[in-house]
């Protein structure tokens, strides 16, 4: 049974003239705002120890304490309401708190739309759609900020002592900053502990992607606890492996041969695409860093008169892009490209896509933020085969994890 009888409703129905959907949705906004109203009213008697006699000294006391007004959203619209005020400070309201702004879950589908990218516009016409409910930009803005505690406080939290893989890349978006459009790096990290779990270290925006700021985040992870990586797998952006040195120099370096190979076919004209890029398999597939080179000599005679790039880019990084030989197939399999933090990036983009460019830095991490918890959610199991590449990194690191295993 309702709160009102049939008949009740229908008084209700007959005074108010309603006639419409909308009607009732009016009609249902002022009764909540007079409902809320009086609760808080009677929060605030409640508090003073009145009785229903004492009137007087009510109204004496009321006239002193008085009342501010306050903004509040539900799902029935905006509402003014008067809050009343207790000046000698000893009441802490309950029904609407202090700084409180909403009296629903309309915040939750704020930030819940807001993770999935979709555009300020469309969260206001979402929810004037649905709730009737006006919501400007500052207000989205407002409840986006409230995320901003937690950023600090995930990016600060402390990290384990030991990673056996860390996947280090950046992806790239435009933002605003002194009235010109820039091109802004997010520098993202991805760890897998010593269990097999992975997660994101933390992200850093930052200006085009520099080996000096990687030096810094290298530091900030330092900062935060980790003690030591076993390997880093990264791209080949100049400078790298030195920032890597500067901050963990036992750490084992293996540059993405999918880079490699993206950077070798930029000089390579189209006709002969096919064909270098099925000659450089070999290198990369063969079993031995010796059959490699083999490998490498017989594409150096093929192709190096055209291509000569090719060749020096190879022969130059190849003492980082061999690190995945001397490892067993199934930690191979895992170190050789970073495809584990690209496959992160393909999500990043598939909420980002919308927005091409941010107003903030801030704005940009907010989005990335959010939609980072989404995807680590959903990475509840540990990397495959596990057990078997732990067992392997114990053979090749005795000295440095054998203590984490007992």
């Amino acid at each position: 049974m309702g709160l009102w009888s049939k008949e009740q409703l229908r008084q209700f129905i007959k005074e108010n003239k309603l006639v419409t959907a909308q009607d009732a949705q009016n009609a249902l906004k002022d009764l909540f705002a007079e409902t809320l109203q009086e609760m808080l009213e009677a929060e605030l008697d409640t508090h003073l120890g009145y009785e229903k006699h004492d009137v007087q000294n009510k109204q004496t006391t009321n006239s002193r304490n008085g009342k501010s007004k306050k903004t509040i959203i539900s799902e029935y619209g905006e509402h003014e309401i008067e809050v009343p005020r207790d000046r000698q400070g000893e009441f802490e309201p309950v029904v609407v708190k202090k700084h409180q702004s909403t009296v629903t879950g309309i915040e939750d589908q704020i930030v819940a739309m807001y993770a999935k990218g979709v555009s300020t516009r469309d969260i206001q016409d979402h929810l004037e759609q649905l709730y009737g409910v006006e919501v400007s930009p500052t207000m989205i803005s407002n409840v986006t900020n409230k995320l901003v505690p937690l950023i600090k406080e995930w990016q600060s939290r402390p990290l384990q002592s030991v990673y056996a893989v860390v996947f280090l890349d950046a992806i790239h978006f435009k933002v605003k900053q002194d009235g010109h459009i820039v091109n802004k790096a997010a520098y993202m990290v991805i760890g897998i502990d010593l269990d097999g779990n992975k997660d994101v270290l933390g992200m850093w925006i930052g200006e085009n992607e520099s080996s000096k700021f990687w030096l810094g985040v290298l530091n900030d992870l330092k900062n935060r606890g980790v003690q030591d990586i076993l390997i880093t797998c990264v791209d080949n952006l100049t400078g790298f492996s030195q920032a890597i040195a500067a901050s963990y120099p036992k750490t084992e370096i293996q540059k993405c041969i999918i880079h490699q190979i993206r950077n070798s076919t930029r000089y390579v004209s189209y006709k002969d695409l096919k064909k270098v890029t099925a000659a450089l398999k070999p290198i990369y597939k063969a079993a031995t860093e010796e059959a490699a080179l083999l490998e490498l000599d017989q594409f150096e005679e093929a192709w190096g008169s055209k291509y000569p790039l090719i060749i020096r880019s190879w022969r130059s990084n190849w003492d980082e892009l061999a690190t995945f030989f001397k490892y067993p197939p199934e930690l191979r399999k895992l170190i050789y490209t970073t495809n584990m933090i690209e496959s992160y990036h393909r999500q990043l983009r598939k909420v980002t896509k919308g927005k091409s460019i941010f107003p903030t830095d801030e704005a940009l991490l907010k989005m990335l933020y959010l939609a980072t918890m989404d995807v680590v959610r959903k990475w509840t199991g540990r990397v495959q085969n596990w057990g078997q590449i732990l067992l392997q990194l114990s053979v090749f690191f005795p000295d440095r994890i054998g203590q984490f295993l007992r």
